[in-house]
């Protein structure tokens, strides 16, 4: 069972593959918006990952992201979440990310628990 205060932490090393430049999001070399939007969904899904029954999974519904600030290739940016609420199926995070010098991101996390086969059997039915 999921519960309010559960704790995930996740790290990544940047390199040129996650930078703005190689991601399409900019032109810099610097880690990119979407590289950290990788990893704030990764670290809350382990996060909650243990706690739930075979066969379920969740799925990212919606990100708040504030990237404010630049981390260079070579640094580790790190992710602490935490589960700030637990509603039916839907369960909210808060995250920050952050390097060795300073806060890189922060904002929340939403996921929805679902039945993994019956998800992909949805998905399926487009084609």
């Amino acid at each position: 069972m999921i519960q309010v205060g559960c704790k995930g932490h996740a790290a990544l090393r940047v390199t040129t593959e996650n930078t703005a430049r190689a991601m399409g999001s900019g032109e810099l070399p610097v880690l990119a918006t979407p590289a950290v939007a990788a990893l704030v969904e990764k670290t809350c899904w382990q996060a909650i990952a243990p706690e739930l029954e075979l066969g379920m999974t969740t799925v990212g519904t919606s990100l708040q992201l504030a990237h404010t600030a630049p981390t260079p290739i070579g640094m580790v940016v790190q992710c602490d979440c935490e589960v700030l609420e637990v509603t039916d199926r839907r369960v909210r995070f808060g995250f920050r990310v952050y390097d060795d010098v300073t806060e890189v991101a922060g904002g929340e996390h939403e996921r929805y628990l679902v039945d993994a086969e019956r998800f992909l059997k949805k998905a399926e039915s487009k084609i």
